[in-house]
């Protein structure tokens, strides 16, 4: 199953890997991605900063809160950023529970308390969830399934599975059990790419405009009870994003008529 995605990716992949991430460093690689996948995980949870407003805040810091941005999205933005830069520095970190939970708490840590009163980054929600028009089951039904699908993961991980295949798939069924009382979204996405990651692969960045395929692939996983679309989707996402940068860098490498 899969086997024509595979194919596909793993060969846009290694074009990808030759022409742009490694002619532009690993340094600048990582910075430019950062920067991409945090204005676009964060604005699917409505954050209104722009990629510009995004690596304004990452190159000058709180100190320079760009036109028009609400405090709150600013400090939102400057959590995900240290989230990501624990996630990309502990990447031989076993794929567990306290990997989650810290993740968790960078990414919700100066937001938590003015989205929910009372309740703690990097903890497990003390109530049942809803988001959207999805209403989560029983609460503590779904966190007392978390070690398991940490530790399958870990296994699928270890078994040499396609890391695409194995980021999806935990992707999918921990949201759907949606665990915290905040950022399961930002938290889902970050860790699909420490799989990701880890494995040697670009990360993958749901853009904002794919929101609602998203969405409906994230939601056929409770409604149909398969994660087949998400998988689909997954690698539809990043062959896209990795051919239209190939495509970027050629246009740019063309000559110019000036006068």
């Amino acid at each position: 199953m899969f086997k024509k995605e595979i194919e596909e990716y793993e060969d846009v992949r290694r074009a990808y890997q030759e022409k742009v991430a490694d002619k532009m460093g690993r340094e600048q690689w990582m910075e430019y991605n950062e920067i991409l996948f945090s204005a676009h995980s964060c604005a699917i949870e409505g954050n209104s900063f722009t990629v510009d407003d995004t690596r304004i805040l990452r190159e000058q810091g709180m100190a320079m809160i760009p036109v028009g941005r609400s405090l709150l999205e600013c400090a939102e933005m400057a959590d995900h950023f240290r989230a990501f830069d624990y996630m990309t520095s502990h990447l031989d970190h076993p794929f567990d529970e306290a990997l989650l939970k810290e993740v968790n708490r960078l990414v919700t840590e100066h937001t938590l308390s003015y989205r929910a009163p009372g309740a703690v980054a990097g903890e497990y929600t003390t109530e049942d969830m809803a988001a959207g028009d999805t209403v989560f089951g029983d609460h503590e039904t779904l966190v007392a399934r978390v070690p398991q699908l940490m530790a399958s993961t870990q296994k699928a991980i270890d078994s040499g599975q396609h890391p695409m295949i194995v980021a999806a798939k935990w992707h999918g069924y921990y949201e759907y059990l949606h665990p915290f009382r905040d950022g399961n979204g930002r938290t889902g996405r970050l860790l699909s790419n420490f799989i990701l990651l880890r494995a040697g692969h670009p990360l993958l960045i749901v853009r904002l405009e794919d929101r609602a395929a998203y969405i409906s692939a994230l939601r056929r996983i409770s409604v149909e009870g398969t994660d087949e679309y998400l998988v689909e989707f997954f690698f539809k996402t990043d062959i896209k994003r990795m051919k239209n940068e190939m495509t970027q860098k050629r246009k740019h490498s063309l000559p110019m008529v000036f006068f």
